[in-house]
């Protein structure tokens, strides 16, 4: 029985997963779990990459303490836009930013000032965001940061503590698509390079998903007490491209949502679509793990929630059942928001904000637990409608079904939410989608697994699923108006 290693990092979280594979289905276990957020220093927000990295190898060395030998691969996925710079001798400068860090905002001002609003997508096929890798560089650039004179490479995140396991530095074609630096036809952009007057030399040869990065370091082995021969593959490395590797469907033509701290909602095409509707409803081509692209949109996600739970956690602890139980019980309809609004982007003090932005739109204020976490998810499941639609017109025909994959897709009462809003069937599940998809490819690069249909047969054979029907569409969809006319009086 082969056995491998999936890291996967999220923006609030991370966790080692062991997949086990006797042939035909494929088993997860949890090797260790633990907390990730970024570090407020300054006015700077940054990223423990040296705990991320310990957290690693003590999940590898759980698995030795369980028993474990060896392991025929680790492959390492996380948020995508964020990175480190390696100097000449191959040193770590620093720790890398947070894409919330103010930088990206300035640089995002910078660039469009200088370029215009249209370039940078025409050229990448990549929504404008301030969040995004390019705009994070560009601050750099103008505010002439001493980082960049003395770096070598550029690595994001997963490649990055790749490099720290394996010693290679290459850059995954998924994660490198989240950019806005990579060309469509597959290569870095000298132009958007040029454009940012960044230095060519900070650009790694790039990987497939489902090449070999490197072999475990030898020193790595020896302190986790793993035996020889584990390789360190490069899978989808950006999270979404992960998860949307695992998706059970047996059908070519479905619309999903990754849903998490963030909801990213797209499609799976063949090529890159890149023209006016794209562009004014901020949908991204990203790539997959089989070299194709995700037309997406980055909607805010269960950010705003979770960011509700810190809040009152810190006077009155309360489960995530508590509130799923409080916002079922509470008045359909009340109030709803923009998720995607700017004042939701920093998690500080997130309950009022809510309250406010009501207020301000002339809307009932909602008071308690349950009215606050209600006012979310029925906004949440009202922005994937309008995703939702933007993704049929730009398809010109009908999705039938919308799979939901990671944890998101646990939370029943969404989902229902979500099928009632879209009046089409949801499938929620697997929960673990990222770790997943990270294990299969690990498999299809290995031969275990012949191709990507078998792939996903595997996943089916192997994790369960739920399904939703749509029963209370109609009034759905009048509350989808409504939702359209707030937004507009918010902008």
């Amino acid at each position: 029985m082969k056995k491998f290693a999936a890291v996967d990092l999220g923006a609030s979280n991370g966790r080692t997963m062991l997949g086990r594979f006797d042939g035909s289905r494929l088993a997860i276990q949890e090797l260790n779990r633990f907390e990730n957020n970024y570090i407020m220093a300054g006015d700077a927000y940054y990223w423990d990459l040296l705990r991320l990295y310990a957290c690693i190898l003590e999940g590898l060395q759980s698995y030795v303490k369980q028993g474990g030998k060896t392991l025929a691969g680790i492959g390492i996925d996380s948020w995508g836009l964020d990175f480190g710079l390696v100097d000449r001798q191959g040193r770590v400068i620093g720790n890398p930013r947070s894409y919330r860090d103010p930088r990206g905002e300035r640089g995002y001002r910078a660039f469009q000032e200088k370029h215009g609003e249209r370039r940078a997508f025409d050229l990448t096929g990549i929504a404008n965001m301030s969040i995004n890798t390019l705009y994070q560089l560009y601050d750099m650039v103008q505010t002439g940061d001493p980082q960049l004179e003395i770096a070598d490479k550029m690595l994001l995140i997963p490649d990055l503590l790749g490099y720290l396991l394996c010693g290679e530095k290459t850059t995954e074609y998924t994660n490198a698509t989240t950019t806005q630096i990579l060309s469509p036809a597959g290569g870095w952009s000298d132009e958007i390079i040029g454009m940012a007057e960044l230095p060519r030399r900070l650009f790694t040869g790039l990987q497939k998903s489902g090449e070999v990065k490197g072999q475990l370091l030898d020193v790595l082995r020896a302190y986790t007490g793993l035996g020889g021969g584990c390789r360190v593959f490069c899978v989808g490395s950006h999270d979404t491209a992960s998860a949307v590797a695992s998706v059970p469907s047996s059908a070519e033509h479905f619309a999903f949502i990754s849903s998490g701290t963030w909801s990213l909602m797209g499609m799976v095409t063949d090529s890159p679509i890149i023209n006016d509707m794209v562009f004014s409803s901020r949908l991204s081509n990203e790539g997959t793990v089989t070299g194709g692209f995700r037309p997406l949109k980055n909607i805010m996600g269960f950010w705003i929630i979770q960011n509700c739970k810190r809040s009152w956690d810190r006077s009155d602890t309360v489960s995530w059942d508590d509130i799923t139980g409080l916002a079922e019980a509470a008045p359909a309809f009340r109030s709803l928001i923009d998720v995607n609004a700017p004042v939701f982007f920093d998690g500080a003090d997130m309950p009022e904000k809510i309250q406010r932005f009501c207020r301000d739109a002339g809307q009932p204020v909602p008071q308690t637990k349950g009215e606050i976490a209600r006012t979310v998810f029925e906004s949440l499941a009202l922005s994937y409608r309008e995703t939702f639609l933007d993704l049929e017109k730009l398809k010109g025909e009908r999705i039938d079904t919308l799979h939901i994959v990671g944890g998101g897709a646990q939370n029943v009462l969404l989902n229902r939410f979500t099928a009632d809003a879209l009046d089409r069937e949801v499938v929620a599940g697997p929960a673990e989608a990222t770790a997943i998809g990270n294990l299969a490819m690990q498999l299809v690069s290995c031969g275990e697994v012949k191709g990507f249909d078998e792939m996903r047969r595997v996943i089916r054979d192997s994790f369960s699923v739920q399904n939703y029907r749509p029963k209370m569409h109609d009034a759905w969809a009048v509350q989808f108006e409504r939702y359209l006319k707030i937004k507009r009086k918010s902008n």
